[in-house]
């Protein structure tokens, strides 16, 4: 277990710009529980890395307040 990654990828509709990836990203950031983020813009893609096991519900809803939508 020590030094495994655990990696989230999500699917977000809704994210057109440079502006809306870094509103995810620095969103997603201010979970305790979450390493790293990035977003792929053209392929409409999240990648997160945590640092401890979250449920996607709470990540889900993390993007879904900001007005995207998780497929």
């Amino acid at each position: 277990m020590f030094g495994e990654k655990i990696i989230k990828i999500m699917s977000v509709d809704g994210m057109h710009c440079m502006h809306c990836a870094k509103k995810v990203e620095d969103s997603l950031k201010q979970l305790k529980e979450v390493k790293s983020v990035k977003v792929n813009l053209e392929e409409k893609k999240v990648e997160i890395i945590l640092k401890s096991e979250i449920d996607d519900k709470i990540l889900k809803d993390t993007i879904e307040n900001l007005g995207y939508t998780v497929l």
